[in-house]
């Protein structure tokens, strides 16, 4: 039977079972399958996120024949083009956004089951808009007023009740409806607001108001007492997010372990004022799945991995991030690698500057189920780590032999690690054969490689990684994303390796890698008909053979940056983009060895 003959149910059906990319490919095959593969999609709770340009304007309208959960639309403004998309010139501005009888009954029957609703960075957003808006949404159980102008101290109303002001947002109204949904309201963002201690109080006070989750991000005048206050009387948050709030400290964090029981996903990110103190409880916290901890700079991991260490606590971290926390040292990451190992999936570990060897061998060695790995920045990884054998120089200074050599401790700290003796130290060559590799493997430790199922890794501006490594180890089936940029020593070995490895790839940087050739990427090109996005930016020797091999093999590519690649003409790049589908996008700035000066 031809696949054009079958109903679209049973080919969405079908497709249901297949993985995000596979969908999309089997979406070329003809019309019934790309409506298929579209709804199987949405089954998957896909949201779609496109532009707004005169290109988009049929594939939007075209979203109507689909079952489509979740639409974002950016770049809305008062262009022609937005108000060909949707009619929204001044829609919260003028103040009568439903203010004519005979579009409310219309607005009540097409909003009836919304349930998420996102109104972040409105600025004219009034009592009178908001309460027309919501008043059409009975079953709401989301809502974002992130960085929306709400008044919290100032009672515009005097006492009054009637809150109809068509030019300010307060929180007396918010207050009022949080009381009309608290028994359907679920999560609430007010990011970026100026909520005050005491409006947190009269907010979580509410009677019914049971939120699971809440995000208070860069709210700069939230209190550790208000947090405290928070914990008490909602108990059933399952997520928190206080990051960037500039005055909270340890109280705050130790206020959230001990009250949260059932919190799954935690964000405390550039709290600067944290220490490892507020994570002295942290082991109450039984369900956490996601913890970012990213930019506390005082934080070492100390008290967190002694927590997690408890010897009745089997952590359920699926998430883990400690970017740019400067303080964390191997000996911890060794830890939490010992105590995550079956549960962390997603690890960050950008710019913690003082990691080694030892914490990228450990990653290999106890977290075989990590999809998602992080190190930019880290500078003092190097191959020996990635191979996992390790680096002559770091043995010990332990005395002399008989002979006057020095000698060698065959254990690294007491952790786990074992040096391999002078002898084998002294055999293994510079640049490593496929045989010499793979019998070091036998002998050693594990490699990079032992991550089978890793889908993301970033390694940018890890500048002693050369082609001795990386044409050993990123070998990854499953791998979509890859960032090597600022890695200046790899060649065109290690990017036609890559290729051969990893055919999944959909996002790569290779940005600044200044000894790539057009030869690379014409040999690879013809494994990457997956890749999507593609920086190479800075690759100075690259030129239009580069595009036209990128042109005639990366057919699914949807964004493309040569910015300062002085090999490629701007007449190149615009030869080129005329031979592209209108939604690709090509960023060129300074190509061509325009000068970066002059120019500004």
């Amino acid at each position: 039977m031809e696949s054009a003959a079958l109903p679209v149910e049973i080919v969405t059906y079908i497709l249901s079972f297949l993985p995000i990319t596979d969908k999309k490919e089997a979406a070329l095959v003809n019309r019934i399958w790309y409506f298929a593969a579209r709804d199987s999609l949405c089954q998957d709770n896909i949201a779609y996120n496109i532009p707004v340009s005169s290109t988009s304007l049929s594939t939007i309208a075209s979203l109507g024949r689909s079952r489509v959960c979740c639409i974002s639309l950016p770049n809305l403004d008062s262009s022609t083009i937005s108000r060909d998309v949707i009619n929204c010139n001044s829609l919260f501005m003028s103040g009568t956004l439903l203010s004519k009888p005979e579009t409310m009954p219309q607005a009540q029957k097409a909003l009836a089951y919304l349930q998420e609703l996102n109104l972040s960075g409105l600025r004219y957003l009034s009592d009178l808009s908001f309460n027309r808006l919501v008043s059409c949404m009975p079953h709401l159980t989301k809502l974002s007023l992130a960085r929306c102008h709400i008044t919290f101290e100032f009672d515009p109303y005097h006492g009054s009740s009637h809150y109809n002001s068509s030019c300010i947002l307060s929180f007396r109204n918010l207050q009022c409806f949080l009381k009309e949904q608290a028994s359907s309201l679920q999560a609430l963002d007010l990011s970026g607001t100026s909520i005050t201690a005491q409006a947190m109080k009269s907010l979580v006070q509410i009677e019914k108001l049971h939120l699971q989750e809440l995000v208070l991000q860069n709210c700069q005048d939230l209190t550790n007492e208000a947090v405290s206050f928070l914990c008490k009387h909602q108990p059933s948050l399952t997520l928190l997010d206080i990051s960037s709030c500039s005055e909270l400290s340890d109280q705050a964090v130790l206020a959230v372990s001990t009250s949260l029981q059932a919190l799954q996903n935690l964000r405390l990110g550039k709290i600067h004022r944290l220490t490892d103190g507020a994570f002295e409880h942290f082991g109450q916290l039984r369900s956490l799945q996601n913890l970012d901890i990213s930019e506390c700079s005082l934080v070492s991991g100390n008290k967190l991995v002694k927590a997690f260490s408890h010897p009745e606590l089997q952590p359920k971290l699926v998430s883990l991030s400690f970017a740019f926390c400067s303080l964390l040292r191997d000996s911890s990451v060794l830890s939490l690698a010992r105590t995550l190992s079956s549960s962390l999936r997603v690890l960050d570990l950008s710019s913690c500057v003082s990691l080694t060897n030892i914490s990228i061998q450990a990653i290999s060695s106890h977290f075989t189920h990590l999809m998602v790995l992080r190190m930019a920045w880290c500078r003092e990884l190097t191959d020996w780590g990635l191979l996992g054998i390790e680096e002559p120089q770091q043995a010990p200074d332990c005395g002399r032999e008989k002979d006057g050599s020095p000698k060698f401790s065959r254990n690294f700290g007491n952790m786990g690690f074992f040096l391999p003796p002078p002898q084998a130290l002294e055999q293994i060559p510079k640049v490593l054969t496929d045989s010499d590799w793979q019998e070091s493997q036998k002998k050693y430790r594990a490699s990079l490689q032992a991550l089978h199922y890793l889908q993301e890794l970033d390694l940018m501006a890890c500048h002693k990684l050369t082609d001795m490594s990386i044409t050993k180890v990123i070998c990854f089936p499953e791998l979509r994303r890859l960032s090597l940029s600022l890695v200046h020593e790899i060649t065109d070995s290690s990017l036609v390796a890559i290729a051969r490895g990893c055919r999944n790839l959909e996002h790569l940087s290779l940005s600044h890698c200044g000894n790539l050739t057009d030869g690379g990427f014409m040999e690879a090109a013809s494994y990457l008909r997956r890749l999507q996005r593609l920086n190479i930016s800075g690759c100075n020797q690259l030129t239009y053979q580069t595009l036209l091999a990128i042109g005639k093999e990366c057919t699914q590519l949807k964004n493309l940056d040569v910015s300062m690649c002085s090999g490629i003409r701007v007449a190149d790049i615009k030869l080129f983009q005329a031979q592209l589908p209108l939604q690709t996008c090509i960023q060129s700035h300074f190509a061509g060895g325009a000068d970066l000066f002059l120019t500004l």
